[in-house]
């Protein structure tokens, strides 16, 4: 079943295209926001009192979710600039070639 491939059902292009400055101009908003937020609630938690509201849990769930985040928006700026640099790279090489 894996290896078999399947007529086109849909009415998706063949190379279905990302917008790619969209996603840089989100991760490089995003990026400095969530590593920002991460490191908040890490040295909140890790302050927090018994007693305080929110708990030192919650904080330290914030700020995983935070952390996990920030990783995510820092892999997708990788993948989106990878992406950028190898169509640039792609549209020199077929320049050269005419």
């Amino acid at each position: 079943m894996l290896g078999r491939i399947l007529p086109r059902t849909g009415t998706e292009p063949l190379t279905a295209r990302s917008a790619l400055k969209l996603r840089l101009i989100l991760s490089l908003l995003f990026t400095p926001l969530f590593v920002a937020g991460a490191v908040i609630f890490w040295i909140w938690s890790g302050r927090a009192a018994p007693d305080d509201v929110p708990s030192a849990d919650s904080l330290r769930t914030l700020a995983w979710i935070s952390t996990g985040l920030a990783v995510f928006a820092v892999l997708d700026l990788a993948v989106v600039l990878w992406r950028i640099s190898r169509a640039r790279r792609a549209g020199d090489a077929t320049v050269r070639q005419r």
